[in-house]
């Protein structure tokens, strides 16, 4: 078990805490970006997949779920990759059995792209039990938690979201350190 697993990066335990600092809290966000990381990393090489190979799954499943008819371009638009690489894409996941295509009903010239049911059913299989337990926690949650986190990890989407780039962030904090040593040097 390595320092960043057992909440050693910061040097506490957080097993029975009732309150965190900031810098606590925020290990925890990266504790369980490096845990969901490593869990997509075993789906993926459970189900013989890459990274967009399993997006492009979940986006199907969920328009499917939702009555959607899903194009070739619409995974396109969704991953934001080129029409030639997701065509290579589509025919690895036929390869695999994990889509089908379809002619559209009302189009001749276009394909529908489904997943198939096996697909579905492993996808099921693979993450049904791990979407069980976080729903757990989640329903053991007051409404005043709830909405506690619902706040923190909005504001954190915004945070990282309105992000420059590392290069421009970096910049304006070397601007800003040196305007502060400018300021306390003519103090």
């Amino acid at each position: 078990m390595s320092s960043e697993d057992d909440g050693g990066s910061s040097g506490y335990w957080y097993e029975g805490r009732e309150s965190f600092s900031s810098v606590e809290v925020l290990n925890l966000l990266r504790r369980y970006r490096t845990e969901e990381g490593a869990m997509r990393a075993r789906t993926r090489d459970s189900m013989g997949m890459g990274e967009t190979d399993l997006l492009t799954l979940r986006f199907l499943l969920k328009s499917q779920r939702e009555g959607r008819v899903v194009l070739q371009r619409d995974i396109v638009a969704f991953l934001g990759i080129s029409s030639a690489s997701v065509t290579a894409l589509v025919d690895r996941l036929v390869k695999g059995n994990h889509v089908e295509r379809h002619p559209h009903p009302k189009d001749r010239r276009a394909t529908i792209i489904l997943a198939t049911e096996e697909s579905e059913h492993e996808v099921r299989e693979t993450l049904g039990a791990m979407h069980r337990r976080m729903i757990n926690i989640v329903d053991d949650l007051e409404q005043s938690e709830l909405d506690a986190v619902a706040k923190f990890l909005s504001g954190m989407i915004s945070a990282v979201g309105e992000s420059k780039s590392l290069d421009e962030e970096l910049r304006d904090v070397i601007r800003e350190d040196k305007a502060a040593q400018q300021e306390r040097d003519g103090d």
